[in-house]
């Protein structure tokens, strides 16, 4: 198991996906978190969320790299460090459009990449799970992961030369069934369902076993000097 700190590149950079993770500006990130964490401890735990997964996401051996997008730039140079191309959210046009920028991105590049998003607070996520969904994914042009609670969407993949078309925010499970996307109910992925926008999410996550970040960062608290 990689510690903190250290570079969680992939093994394999032959691997076939390229995931797009967005985060927002860490002052704002998380809101609804603040009244089981505290309005200091809440960024510092969006950060490390976003470590856990970008970290878990570069151990896949499916993945070829992880595109994260956003405008903040302590969270950029963390996530930089673990080995994520960072790019600025230019957009700035909400969530679904930085997602669209992201695979965007990427295609600039790799035009016949097969890409996926991913959110940014699955501080549980677990390598292995993610490759059985992208390995499942691949039979598809588009599918998806539905969140814990059933009504959003934590994963949305889009083959090569397949349009992402994003549909998050709120009730997009359904939106995304009505795009086309197919569902993806495999067994044994709760940590790719487990999100975090909520105290009782944050519980059910840290009852899953949440990474290094996000374990080092709720066991620490706040620092003193900050408090």
């Amino acid at each position: 198991m990689r510690i903190e700190g250290e570079t969680a590149t992939n093994t394999d950079p032959t691997g076939r996906w390229s995931l797009v993770v967005p985060l927002k500006p860490l002052a704002v990130a998380k809101s609804r978190l603040t009244p089981s964490s505290g309005a200091l401890l809440r960024p510092r735990l969006a950060l490390a969320f976003a470590q856990d997964t970008v970290h878990a996401a570069l151990a896949c051996r499916a993945v070829r790299d992880v595109v994260v997008v956003t405008d903040d730039t302590r969270a950029g140079a963390a996530l930089a460090a673990l080995g994520a191309r960072v790019v600025a959210d230019s957009p700035a046009a909400g969530l679904n459009a930085a997602l669209a920028h992201g695979a965007r991105a990427v295609r600039a590049a790799r035009p016949g990449a097969a890409v996926a998003v991913l959110n940014a607070d699955l501080p549980a996520l677990r390598h292995t799970e993610l490759t059985r969904v992208l390995d499942f994914s691949g039979a598809f042009p588009r599918a998806f992961v539905t969140d814990a609670a059933g009504i959003g969407t934590t994963f949305l993949s889009a083959g090569p030369g397949v349009e992402l078309n994003p549909n998050f925010g709120g009730l997009s499970r359904a939106r995304h069934l009505a795009s086309g996307a197919a569902e993806i109910t495999l067994s044994g992925i709760d940590s790719v369902r487990q999100d975090v926008d909520t105290g009782d999410d944050l519980r059910a996550a840290l009852a899953l076993g949440v990474g290094p970040y996000t374990a080092g960062r709720w066991a620490a608290g706040v620092p003193a000097r900050d408090r």
